[in-house]
């Protein structure tokens, strides 16, 4: 830049005759023209900074757009999720109230409803005991007085709440509410499902251990659960994300052999296909 600049000067100069210009005039002229030259220079580099920081804010923006958009996609994928799963509990518990057969009293639990243990409006349970005992109860005998009977209306509405504050995304809150509702409801016919959210809260959060350590209780404690293919499918994504490939392999394969046909297995396949090409697992 200085020489092309030197070299302008110097045509300047020479296009001027020498003996019309004094010294002191051509030394003016020369530092008019580098000021001239140094504020177009300026001119230029604000222009470009100007344009830059344009730029920079169109950026920006389309960042903060697409940040929005993102947020509301997953908003709305979590409300798909727990809308779907509070129609798959209403359709499983109408399965359960239309096989079991009308009971009123003391009369025992069917099979049907054994793994809910919540009765129906109206029901009182007791202790299903001979009726020589019932008469003459010993002292260790526990009984059921009316007064403790379950209200499966507080029950929905303690479960619907717990689901309300996880679709807020409010998890620590969620995860409180769902402990709770499993403290209270130890029996309901919704703690498998609030067994299994409890894991997903940490899941979500990241918090591979605690939702290793949640959904292991689903297995064990509700082997029937229709929540059961995804409590092992988000273990072995658990395993996965603590890089314990042996574990997340063993889970993923339990799925695929157990659930052949459900889109649960097809996630663990595809899980266990990236694994692979990850060099994880050996490939057959």
């Amino acid at each position: 830049m200085w020489a092309t600049r030197s070299i302008f000067l110097a045509g300047l100069l020479f296009a001027v005759p020498a003996w019309s210009v004094s010294k002191s005039e051509l030394e003016t002229r020369i530092q008019q023209l580098e000021r001239k030259l140094d504020s177009r220079g300026l001119v230029e580099l604000f222009e470009q900074v100007s344009a830059l920081q344009k730029e920079v804010q169109q950026l920006r923006g389309d960042l903060e757009v697409q940040a929005h958009e993102m947020d509301s996609l997953k908003k709305r994928q979590r409300d798909l999720y727990v809308d779907i799963d509070r129609r798959l509990h209403r359709l499983e518990t109408a399965g359960v109230q239309g096989s079991a057969p009308a009971q009123t009293g003391t009369a025992g639990l069917s099979a049907g409803s054994a793994r809910s243990s919540v009765p129906a409006a109206g029901v009182v349970l007791a202790p299903a005991v001979p009726a020589t005992a019932a008469a003459t109860p010993d002292k260790g005998t526990a009984t059921v007085t009316p007064g403790a009977t379950l209200d499966p209306a507080a029950e929905r509405r303690d479960y619907d709440k717990a689901l309300v504050i996880l679709n807020e995304l409010r998890y620590d809150e969620a995860a409180a509410a769902f402990r709770d509702f499993l403290k209270k409801y130890p029996g309901s016919s919704y703690a498998d499902n609030a067994q299994y959210w409890l894991g997903e809260v940490y899941y979500v959060t990241r918090d591979f251990r605690a939702a290793l350590e949640e959904f292991g209780k689903l297995l064990k404690q509700f082997p029937d659960s229709p929540k059961l293919p995804g409590a092992m499918l988000k273990m072995g994504y658990s395993y996965y994300e603590l890089k314990d490939w042996k574990a997340a392999a063993d889970l993923l394969g339990q799925v695929v052999k157990r659930f052949p046909d459900s889109t649960t297995a097809g996630l663990a396949q595809k899980r266990l296909d990236r694994m692979k090409r990850e060099g994880h697992i050996p490939a057959k």
